[in-house]
Parts: C-alpha cells; structure tokens; sequence
C-alpha cells in the first residue's frame, strides 16, 4: 500500500525488473531539489536505463514541456536490483510529469508501466510485457504499455492495461482529457501444420516410434544414415500433438514474451518447435548471456526440441541436458543473476551412424568401420544415452520405394490416437491427485502403480534387464514406454505385448553404442 507520510516532493510510479519469469516491482522515484540543473538516474541502472535520460528529456522537449532549472534525481528502488533493459523509458517520464505536476500524482502511484521512448514521445514496444501485467495484476494496478504491447499484456485479463502510441497519449489519458480504451486479447493463433505424416515414404516403425514419443513426451534417439527421414520425422511432429491448454499457452508465452517472440500479441495454441542448430552456444541452448535470457530448452517448453546432427554439438553443452531432462526446469546461474526457467520438453535428436554415415554400407564405408561409428556415437556419454526412452535405427529408403503410394495413417488420425491417449493420462493422475500430466512424468511409487506389468510381461522385463545390463532408470523408463503403448491400444493393464514393444525401442541402438 501507499505511504502517505511521505514528503510531497517525491513523486513515484512503478514497473518491473526481471528475474527469469518473475517481474520484481520496482519503484520509481522521482525527486526535484534545489542546486545546479542536473539529470541523474541511481539505482543500479545499466547502460540502457542511465541513457533514458536523455530520450525522456528530448522527447519531452519536443512536447513543450520544459525541465526546471534544478536538480532531477530518479531512484529505482531496490536500489540493489540490477535495472536492465529500455523499458524504464515510460515510468520515468511518467514519475517525473508526476512531480512536475503534469499528471495526478496519485493515479501515477496507481500504475505500473513499462515501455521505450523514442526521441519524438512515440513508444516503442518492448519485451515482457505479459509477465509485467501478471505483476501488476497481483499489486492491483493499472498497467500502461506501448500499443503494439497492449494485445500481448491484456491476455492476463487480471488488471485493466491501457495502450498508448505515445507518450501524449498516456498524458491525456491519465488527466482525462482523452481516455484510452482498455486493450483487448491478441487473436488465439492456431496454425495448421501442412506436413503430413503420409509424406514419409516407409520408415512405419520410426512412424509407430514418433507416435508412442508424442503420446507420452518420451525422448527419441534416431540413427541412421543420410537421407533416411530422421528430419522429414521430426518436422511433422508439430501436426501430432494436441494443442496447449490455456494455462500452458500462458506459461508458453511468458517464456515467449521474455525473449520477444511473440507476433502482435496474438497467443499461440500450437506446442513451440525449436531446432537450434549444432553450433549454438551452451547460453543459447541453455539460457543465459546478457540478462540470463531463456535458451532453446525453455523456448521448447511444453513442445519440442529437434536436435539434429546429435554427436555435432560440443559436449559440454549435451551434458548441460541431462539435469533439465529429469527435473523439467533449468537453473542459469550467473555472478548477476541467478534466475529459474520451465523446460518440460520433448526431446528429438538424429545422429548419423559414423561421422561419413555410411557405416551399414559395406561399398561406401571408410576405412576405420566400425570403429568410426563407435568413436563418433561415442560421443553421446553413457547417463545421456539412458535418458532416451526411444531409440531406433532408421534404415536408408531405396530410391524405389520414392515412386509406392503413401502409406500408413494420416498424420490427422494418429493425432487423434495421441490426444485420446493423452486424455486417458490426464484423467489417471487426477483420479489420483498427482500433478503429472504425461507418463513420461511418472516416477517411484506413482510408476509401480500406473504401470504395474503382467507377471509374463514383468518376466521378461527382468530377463532382459539382466541380460542387456538394464540401469535403474532404463528399467523404469521402459515400464512408462510400455504404460503408453497400452494407453494407445486403450488398454487399462501393461501386459507382455506392450512391454516386448518397449524393449524393443529401447536395445537396437544400445547395440549400436
């Protein structure tokens, strides 16, 4: 709440600083005090933020409203919170008009804002401004945005957001001389996938194994030889799976909203795919840089991760996965910043089998077979590899198939296979009031109960993990596979058949490596 104790000389408003998907409150304080004719930002401010000065007072000049001949001191408090970003543009107009008395300075206390100003008073849209109307929302104010923000920021629908073009236009607003309407939602984008599953000549069981990895988010290894499909796979993926629930969407676009890739504030219902390429960085993929921005785990949240050319990227930043993998949030620790992002992702990867892919192919090898592909799969470490519920060769399509009509289910059919087994999750672990929501988030005593196998199928899954050195997580990764393939066949136990088809994706490429 407010003080009203305070002197009358200092005037304040409000915005946001953030950590990872928080929006800290920042106070934005603006004092004019007698003494030589200065203009001062403190407050751990970056470069950005000191050089809001000048933007705001040139473009207050240009609005004829002159600075007086004293001393103007911003603070943005906690002073102790690194300030980042031109989003302090706006509040800082906004809480020195409030001290000048240009505005009501109670109704500039009664709003947050966040936005960049050009030299002219026109604003310029920023990042973060979903996150930042969830903040505001829960301190119970107003939000002021530029207007290509406002679609974004009023999807929160928790506070009124008001979008201006310009800083005039906020001025107006707040003195009512012309009130802004409120912002409406952006538009639910639900884009349609135009590659279908049908387009893939062959490859059934690499189709058969994408679908138990939709169904149950399980992650899936693919090796085989150039040109086999692996990409083709992974690129129709997008048009299986079943569209975000609202609260994923929101959660989505937030990460989303941070890293400014959101279109005209339209909120997306289709699962994020992201492919990075193999020579990205660790803080591209796992976030970090300048501020701890997300990486690509957490731009994939909720959707899926395709990374093709697996061995390629620099081992240190595979190893990086292996802790987000199991826990489905990633902790970007820096010397400024120490902030925590979602990453409950789909993980797809494609490996050639040898660094010339040519291992299985005795005219075309090179001299090194098989030791190549041992040394290049090699480079995938042991408790990485285990974290692949699905791996599979994927043999080389003869040039002959190309010309066969397509073959197996529409990639609308298996959708529809995938959202009845993610519904039939769903309703399992409310019944049990867990907070899962895939098999793939089945862990201990929720896993012995959900998918409990026959006493034939528990049989041979305890032939083959002794026979093949099965870990502890495989063997428990196996059961969810196998919990998921009967859920695709609308069965309520795991029997036999189901596990022998999970071992199955599981052992070919442990051979391999």
């Amino acid at each position: 709440m407010f003080d009203s104790a305070r002197p009358d000389a200092l005037a304040r408003t409000y915005t946001v600083a953030f950590e990872g998907l928080a929006a800290r409150r920042v106070e934005v304080q603006c004092a004019i005090t007698p003494g030589l004719p200065a203009f001062s930002i403190v407050g751990l401010p970056d470069k950005a933020v000191s050089e809001a000065k000048d933007r705001v007072r040139t473009a207050l000049s240009t609005m004829a409203i002159a600075l007086p001949s004293k001393r103007v001191t911003i603070n943005l408090s906690p002073a102790d919170l690194p300030k980042e970003g031109s989003h302090f543009d706006l509040p800082i107009a906004l809480a020195l008009l409030a001290a000048l008395d240009v505005v009501p300075r109670e109704r500039a206390e009664q709003a947050v804002s966040l936005g960049e100003m050009s030299l002219d008073g026109s604003l310029v849209a920023v990042i973060g401004a979903l996150p930042a109307a969830l903040a505001a929302g829960e301190d119970d104010r107003t939000l002021f945005c530029p207007a290509a923000c406002g679609a974004e920021a009023a999807w929160v629908g928790a506070t009124p957001v008001f979008a201006g073009r310009s800083l005039a236009e906020i001025i107006a607003h707040l003195t009512d001389k012309n009130p802004l309407p409120p912002a409406e939602p952006g538009e639910v984008l639900n884009e349609t996938s135009t590659r279908d599953l049908r387009d893939v000549r062959g490859q059934e069981r690499a189709k058969r194994a994408l679908e138990i990895a939709a169904a149950g988010r399980h992650h899936f290894l693919m090796v085989g030889a150039p040109g086999s499909g692996k990409s083709m796979l992974a690129a129709r993926l997008p048009g299986l799976l079943p569209p975000l629930s609202a609260a994923e969407a929101l959660e989505t676009s937030m990460i989303h909203s941070l890293a400014g890739l959101l279109d005209e504030g339209g909120i997306s219902r289709t699962r994020p795919y992201r492919a990075p390429h193999h020579t990205a960085s660790m803080a591209a993929i796992v976030g970090g840089g300048r501020g701890a921005k997300p990486g690509e785990i957490s731009l994939a949240h909720n959707g899926v991760l395709f990374l093709d050319e697996f061995p390629e990227y620099p081992r240190s930043v595979l190893e990086t996965l292996r802790q987000p993998i199991e826990t489905g949030d990633v902790v970007v620790a820096r010397a400024n910043a120490h902030v925590t992002y979602p990453c409950r992702f789909l993980l797809i990867a494609a490996a050639n089998p040898c660094r010339c892919g040519h291992l299985y192919e005795a005219d075309q090898a090179c001299g090194r077979a098989p030791i190549c592909g041992q040394d290049y799969l090699g480079k995938i470490s042991g408790p990485l590899m285990d974290r692949f519920d699905l791996r599979l060769e994927v043999p080389p399509v003869q040039f002959t198939d190309l010309d066969l009509p397509p073959s197996g289910d529409t990639s609308d059919i298996v959708a529809a296979r995938i959202a009845a087994a993610r519904q039939k999750q769903a309703e399992r672990f409310q019944e049990l009031n867990v907070e899962a929501l895939v098999n793939a988030d089945a862990e201990g005593a929720l896993l012995d109960q959900i998918a409990a196998p026959d006493p034939e199928g528990r049989e041979m899954l305890i032939k083959a993990a002794d026979k093949f050195h099965l870990t502890a997580r495989g063997y428990h990764r196996i059961l969810r596979v196998a919990r998921t393939i009967a859920d695709l066949e609308g069965s309520g136990d795991v029997r036999m058949p189901h596990i022998a088809e999970a071992l199955g994706f599981r052992l070919v490429s442990a051979k391999q490596v």
